[in-house]
């Protein structure tokens, strides 16, 4: 029998109306979303369910909502079917949902952190010119030369790594620009300009990671035997304090996402569940190994289709 992981997704999956029909189903859940509003002062829910998207798109509102959707969709699932599974990940924030599927953290804790996470991640810049960039079609080690050579124009980091053909590049606004010139050069499928609110997973959000540390003082985080592979290392991590400095690291750092996910898979793992909107994580993981297995399920929909496949695991 091979081994089964949680996975969970990051940011760019949010959209209206998500997780309602999650909501709509249990009381509690809608009482995790209104405690949330009336605790920070904030209108999640209705941002959520109703907009505009702009706020929505708001990284410090985005975080949140996406960790709310993610656990609501492994809660129903979990509430029905008894699945324990042999590791935890997460792309970028979806390493903090994946610490509340193994119990490090509590759902309410999670919510704060990422809301504060998101406010850390726009404020720590300082108003400097920045990017960020996929390029689509050229391996890892060259995008990562690429950037090498750009950093002698300014700041610019190989930020994530989400399949072997596919890597987002972050930094300031003449070094992504540069990069993204040499990478046309160098003949890569597509480069494509993202949408974003800071430049994501680079040293030039030095400052969130201090402030992350700090807010992360006052959170218990729990000992757990599920182990969440991390992205700053791709490695498994149970213990609490090296799970904080990870996460704090992560702030700046490269997110391993392809070698997290062949870590597992060379572990014994076959089988991957996606919890979270939109099945993001299902078309990265298809282009690192077409032989896995993954089930997405973003609402109860999706759920429902795939509850006989959950069942045998």
């Amino acid at each position: 029998m091979g081994k089964t992981a949680f996975i969970f997704p990051g940011q760019g999956a949010q959209y209206i109306g998500m997780a309602m029909d999650f909501v709509k189903n249990n009381i509690e859940l809608e009482k995790n979303l209104t405690n949330f509003d009336d605790k920070y002062n904030t209108e999640l829910y209705k941002i959520m369910s109703e907009g505009p998207e702009e706020k929505l798109k708001e990284t410090r509102f985005t975080q949140p909502a996406i960790l709310f959707h993610s656990i609501a969709a492994m809660k129903t699932v979990l509430n029905e079917i008894n699945i324990i599974p042999d590791y935890v990940a997460g792309h970028s924030l979806g390493e903090f949902s994946a610490l509340v599927a193994n119990g490090v953290l509590m759902f309410e804790d999670a919510m704060y952190l990422v809301h504060k996470r998101g406010e850390f991640m726009i404020n720590a810049n300082e108003g400097k010119p920045f990017a960020m960039a996929a390029i689509i079609g050229l391996s890892a080690d060259e995008v990562r030369d690429i950037c090498e050579e750009a950093s002698k124009i300014d700041i610019v980091i190989a930020a994530n790594f989400n399949t072997p053909v596919q890597t987002v590049i972050s930094g300031s606004k003449s070094g992504v620009e540069k990069a993204c010139e040499i990478a046309k050069e160098k003949n890569a499928k597509r480069v494509v300009p993202l949408v974003v609110g800071g430049p994501f997973h680079s040293p030039l959000i030095q400052k969130a990671k201090i402030w992350l540390t700090e807010e992360m003082k006052n959170i218990n985080f729990n000992e757990t035997t599920i182990p969440v592979v991390s992205n700053v290392n791709a490695k498994p991590v149970t213990d609490p304090k090296e799970i904080k400095n990870n996460l704090a690291k992560q702030i700046t750092s490269s997110v391993l996402w392809v070698d997290s996910i062949k870590f597992m898979i060379e572990d014994g793992v076959d089988t991957f569940i996606e919890f979270g909107p939109k099945k993001v994580l299902a078309g990265m993981l298809k282009k690192i190994d077409k032989k896995i297995e993954v089930i997405s399920i973003d609402s109860i929909e999706t759920f429902e289709l795939v509850k006989k496949d959950l069942e045998t695991l």
